[in-house]
């Protein structure tokens, strides 16, 4: 019996169809159906630019993988070199210049009679996209053998944004700027403390009043 999951996003949907597993007794509780234990075709249609691409389970594995790294170094700013996929039809992603725009590129096999196909994501595409990559190795029920395992970027595939020389500059400037203000301060004499000036006493002058004494007359004697 064909079984076809869809993951639908705004941007994006991810369809696949294939076969249901024989076997009953894997039948997933929860949902009550048996799982996608083969893939016939997934496709990818994006819905803005109306482009889309296709494959089997390589292309879809080849898919989550190139997606899923090209984001985590999207979102790090760490990008690690590309991996080495051997397998046909390879896909790989590439920011498109300054126009925030990612290209992902499709390379079939060499002897194939199929074309190389390049499809520009926008941002929100891009996300939508690993949304629903991400939904899909959620969903436990569909293709449960397949995996996606990726690896932490290492921090030395990271681009320096500036020479070490104009980074360390402002730091530089920063203790220089310091030693001169502390060196200023040194010059300027210390202030002095001075004992605050008792408050002058409020003296008050008592005035007495002044007594007139009466002197008796005298008498002078003539001496006759």
């Amino acid at each position: 019996m064909n079984i076809k999951r869809q993951y639908s996003l705004p941007n994006c949907n991810l369809v696949l169809e294939g076969l249901e597993d024989a076997n009953t007794e894997s039948v997933d509780i929860l949902d009550g159906q048996p799982p996608m234990s083969i893939l016939i075709n997934a496709e990818c249609n994006f819905l803005n630019s109306n482009q889309k691409l296709s494959g089997g389970s390589i292309f879809l594995e080849n898919l989550s993988r190139a997606v899923s790294t090209y984001a985590q170094g999207f979102l790090s700013g760490l990008s690690q070199p590309n991996q080495d996929i051997t397998e046909y039809p390879q896909i790989s992603i590439e920011p498109v210049g300054k126009q925030n725009l990612h290209r992902l590129t499709l390379e079939p096999e060499p002897n194939s009679d199929e074309e190389k196909a390049e499809v520009n994501l926008t941002t929100v595409e891009l996300f939508d996209l690993v949304d629903a990559i991400d939904q899909f190795y959620s969903d436990r029920s569909t293709l449960p053998h397949m995996t996606l395992i990726l690896q932490a970027v290492s921090k030395r595939y990271r681009k320096p944004e500036q020479p070490l020389a104009e980074r360390l500059t402002p730091v530089i400037v920063g203790f220089t700027s310091l030693a001169v203000a502390a060196g200023a301060l040194f010059l300027i004499p210390p202030p002095q403390m001075r004992p605050p000036e008792p408050a002058p006493a409020n003296n008050t002058t008592e005035t007495r009043p002044t007594t007139t004494e009466s002197t008796p007359p005298t008498t002078e004697s003539n001496p006759n």
